[in-house]
């Protein structure tokens, strides 16, 4: 079976719990071109998405200038955080909304949506007057336009994920998964780059003028880019085998009792997109104003840092994910809570220290374990729901919990170390969340690398995998026992 090709699943009967059944058709064996073209598309998506965040996280400084001119330093610094961790309230009303739609019209179609309209709103952003133009109303359009990305990122970012897992064989699902932090990382070195390059030839007081429209302008035909590769994609073979066999006459699922049924693995995806975020924010959104307006390293040399950093993490990301799909994805995300438990305050003593070479070592420790979590994540979070349910309960899940403590980091730790005058707040709360992370991927979470999603039979690159398939069902799909629960649950509802 092609990833064209559609099947109907043989699910077995209810009630007496048989050996489940596993015929040969019901196997896809995944388009190595298609998987790739999957990645890069979406993967392109996603750099538009975080080449507005990191323009906007690296502009900081700049944006407070302009659109909070009357506060002060620490103050405008916040406000400044406070417009970017805004648009993370609308986030979970995003997923919601994008997130149900992408189970029912299909994975392709919502991220098409999701693109362009981040696209626009970034570049609406370049084209508002400044503060000093048309007073507290360039405030509120930022707001705004804000709002409108947060909303849009709400179904983006799941929806990425889930269709990559969905795209991937099984056992490369970990190594090709990663493709996305790798569009991410882009994104962010786009994004930074740009910043360093106008500060450095333009200067401070002609960015503040006019220069720093230039990154949101630029982002614009990136989304046309990403929306023109979208479109031209086929649609997840787990989605068209999950249309092939849906029953039109099985009602509608209401969304409290999709809660009250994977409320487990929601809480279980709460936290780990909790620490996640946390350290993906605090590394490459609050630290380019940490390094300038905390410590009072110059503009350019600390945005330059991060720089240098990001584009060290790609290939260390993309060797993390291939390590997951060896070695398992659970173990990969315990090393690096592990390390950042025991390495985040010696890290951020040394990025406190003034000398550059330790500032370096200090930023490259967080960056690496945060890679732990970039090489798996996008492989792990989908994995962990039905396909039935998974791009909606991915989506909202994950952005409620991005919102409570993802997006919100920068404004905490701006918060904090104004409140508290302690540099090394942000080294305490990372070993904080680690210890929280830890205990819940080493208790409560099940290794899924090598294994097929949830709710779909298994995904393989070369038809010599299937014979091994066949001869053990059981391990083939793991997720049996889980699935007939739930569909008792149903039944006794009934």
């Amino acid at each position: 079976m092609n990833s064209h090709e559609k099947h109907k699943y043989h699910w077995p009967r209810i009630g007496k719990r048989p050996r489940p059944k596993l015929h040969q058709d019901d196997i896809t064996i995944v388009d190595a071109k298609m998987a790739k073209k999957a990645v890069v598309a979406t993967a392109l998506g996603n750099a538009m998405e975080w080449f507005d965040f990191g323009i906007y996280s690296y502009l900081a400084v700049v944006i407070g200038k302009v659109f909070f001119p009357s506060l002060s330093g620490s103050v405008q610094l916040i406000y400044t955080f406070a417009t970017f961790s805004i648009a993370f309230i609308v986030r979970p009303f995003g997923g919601l909304f994008f997130g149900r739609l992408g189970d029912r019209w299909g994975r392709k179609k919502v991220l098409t949506i999701t693109l362009l309209m981040m696209a626009i709103s970034t570049l609406c952003i370049g084209l508002i007057p400044s503060y000093a133009s048309i007073g507290v109303t360039a405030s509120v359009l930022l707001l705004v336009a804000r709002l409108v990305q947060g909303f849009s990122t709400g179904g983006e970012y799941s929806g990425a994920m889930t269709f990559i897992a969905e795209s991937t064989p099984d056992k490369r699902r970990g190594f090709l998964s990663s493709g996305l932090e790798v569009g991410t990382l882009i994104g962010y070195i786009a994004g930074s780059g740009l910043v360093t390059l106008l500060t450095y030839i333009l200067g401070s007081e002609q960015m503040v003028a006019w220069g720093w429209r230039i990154p949101f302008f630029v982002a614009a035909p990136i989304g046309l880019v990403g929306l023109y590769l979208r479109r031209h994609l086929e649609e997840t073979p787990a989605f068209e085998a999950m249309e092939k066999a849906k029953d039109e006459n099985k009602p509608k699922v209401p969304l409290r009792e999709l809660f009250s049924k994977h409320w487990k693995v929601m809480l279980i995806c709460t936290v780990l997109v909790f620490f996640f975020n946390v350290v993906d924010y605090m590394v490459l959104s609050y630290m380019p104003s940490h390094l300038t307006a905390v410590l009072g390293y110059g503009e350019a040399e600390g945005l330059l840092l991060i720089l240098i950093v990001m584009f060290i993490m790609i290939p260390i990301v993309l060797a993390m994910g291939h390590f997951s799909d060896r070695f398992g994805n659970k173990r990969i995300m315990q090393i690096g809570l592990a390390g950042l438990l025991v390495l985040s305050l010696p890290a951020f003593l040394w990025i406190g220290s003034g000398k550059l070479g330790l500032v370096f070592l200090g930023l490259l420790i967080l960056a690496v374990f945060l890679t732990c979590f970039e090489g798996t994540m996008p492989s792990v979070l989908p994995a962990l729901f039905f396909t039935d349910v998974r791009y909606g309960l991915l989506a909202i899940t994950y952005n409620i919990s991005a919102s409570l403590f993802g997006g919100t980091t920068p404004l905490v730790m701006a918060w904090l170390i104004n409140l508290t005058k302690n540099n090394l707040v942000p080294a305490y709360f990372l070993i904080a969340t680690s210890i929280i992370g830890l205990v819940v991927v080493t208790l409560w979470f099940t290794e899924t690398s090598g294994k097929a999603l949830r709710g779909s039979p298994p995904a393989v690159a070369e038809k010599q995998e299937i014979k091994e398939l066949l001869e053990e069902p059981e391990e083939a799909l793991w997720w049996h026992e889980e699935h007939v629960m739930i569909q008792e649950s149903e039944s006794e509802k009934r």
